[in-house]
């Protein structure tokens, strides 16, 4: 449903759920984040469970992003009137009818692959369903580097929906150009750089899977349908025939079935039809070159210059829990601060993405627009982000379950329930605006 503001979407969402329920008729996907975490978790196939839900090490730090919250407790207010409320607000010159975006999580394919119960959707329809969601509600959605879907098709899906881009920096500045610029043409508002994935964190559960998606060619869309990547990837594939023809030799490793699985699936993603791609070596160069090109461990606050001479959009960084961080950012000319751990898949035993919050908001101005994501997944935890100084919450891994439940119903489901709870959660904290949620809310 159209949120108009979400004013009292609360009272809406809450009573269409109870009326439906005098017919027998629940929820599209369980309203308790836990029954939701685990009603996917069946859904889905082993590997994208792991992928999407695990996290560094001894998973220390997902835990902690979301027992950190318990540390702040809502204060509730009496007898005031909040008979009318309104979560709507304005960010970067955009009106929105919440403060929530769906956050950017790559290799989203892996959401529509069943374990169980039913086909599983083509890879390219994930971030399609997302957009269908996000178009109704009119929240925007942030397009991840590592998507399942070129951006193009997510933005055609989008219509006239807001859209932001994330970037990974890639070690090829032209490729880097190149997506910013596909970025812009497709609509997007702003550039969220990623600075926390420069590495890929020890995320245990796919280690002892021997799984990364992208090794199999899963969640690179945007490079696979990018022209500066596929201009590295056909120089590959020569350089490679050069050096076999000088050689006279043929590769001597003999395939296992897991080999003939990946190579398939390399296959399947690479553009044009999946038998050509069998026969020639484009497929699994793609792959190659993407592992070579992904992250860039030598950026220093000093390039960011470089990507501000590229573009015309507001620029935020993501990854910031140290307040010195958050003014190097600011004295490089970013725009906006997204306060993340990465939603506990980088480091174990890091700070809790919400403690980080409150110090990084105090080292900044006012008008500088500071959001917050990792551990969120209720709307009291939106309340509280909003209460300790962010603009505005990333919604990450709850909307991806309700895809895996149920496609864009169940994004959208998942999406109108964390905002009536804020609503409600405002309501019963005598707020009747988002713009009066502060720190005076709660017991610090």
């Amino acid at each position: 449903m159209p949120l108009d503001g979400g004013i009292n979407i609360g009272r809406t969402v809450q009573s269409a759920i109870y009326r439906d329920g005098v017919y027998g008729r629940r929820p599209t996907v369980p309203t308790d984040p836990d029954a939701l975490a685990a009603a996917a978790r069946r859904r889905m196939t082993r590997t994208g469970w792991s992928y999407v839900a695990g996290g560094a090490g001894a998973q220390r730090t997902v835990a902690a992003n979301r027992e950190a919250f318990g540390r702040y407790p809502i204060v509730p207010r009496q007898l005031v009137d909040v008979g009318e409320r309104s979560l709507a607000t304005t960010l970067l010159g955009r009106e929105l009818p919440a403060p929530v975006l769906f956050g950017p999580v790559g290799a989203l394919e892996l959401a529509v692959q069943h374990q169980r119960g039913g086909r599983a959707a083509a890879p390219r329809n994930a971030e399609p369903a997302l957009a269908r969601a996000a178009r109704d509600l009119g929240l925007p959605v942030v397009i991840s580097s590592q998507a399942s879907t070129p951006m193009e098709d997510t933005a055609a899906a989008l219509g006239d929906s807001p859209r932001w881009f994330q970037l990974y920096w890639s070690s090829d500045d032209a490729l880097v150009e190149s997506f910013v610029s596909r970025a812009e043409a497709g609509g997007c508002e702003a550039i969220v750089v990623t600075l926390d994935t420069h590495v890929l964190g020890w995320r245990t559960a796919d280690l002892d899977l021997g799984y990364l998606p992208f090794a199999r060619a899963e969640g690179i869309a945007q490079y696979l349908s990018d022209p500066v990547f596929r201009g590295l990837v056909e120089a590959r594939v020569a350089a490679a025939s050069s050096e076999a023809a000088a050689s006279g030799s043929a590769p001597s490793n003999r395939p296992t079935a897991a080999a003939v699985r990946s190579l398939l699936s390399m296959a399947r993603h690479h553009p044009g039809p999946t038998l050509r791609n069998l026969t020639q070596p484009h497929a699994r160069a793609a792959v190659e070159t993407f592992l070579d090109v992904f992250s860039r461990s030598t950026l220093t606050w000093a390039d960011l210059a470089w990507l501000r001479a590229r573009t015309t959009l507001p620029i935020l960084v993501k990854g910031i829990q140290h307040p010195d961080d958050a003014r190097a950012a600011l004295d490089h000319g970013v725009d906006g601060i997204v306060v993340s751990n990465h939603g506990g898949r980088q480091i174990d035993n890091a700070v809790a993405s919400i403690d980080a919050l409150g110090p990084v908001v105090d080292a900044v101005p006012d008008s500088v627009p500071v959001l917050f994501d990792s551990g969120v997944r209720t709307g009291a935890d939106v309340f509280t982000a909003l209460a300790l100084g962010a603009d505005a919450v990333l919604l990450g891994r709850p909307w991806v379950y309700g895809l895996a439940l149920a496609g864009a119903d169940g994004v959208r489901a998942v999406a109108e329930h964390v905002l009536a709870e804020l609503d409600l959660t405002m309501a019963l904290a005598g707020v009747s605006g988002t713009e009066q949620i502060g720190r005076h809310n709660l017991a610090l």
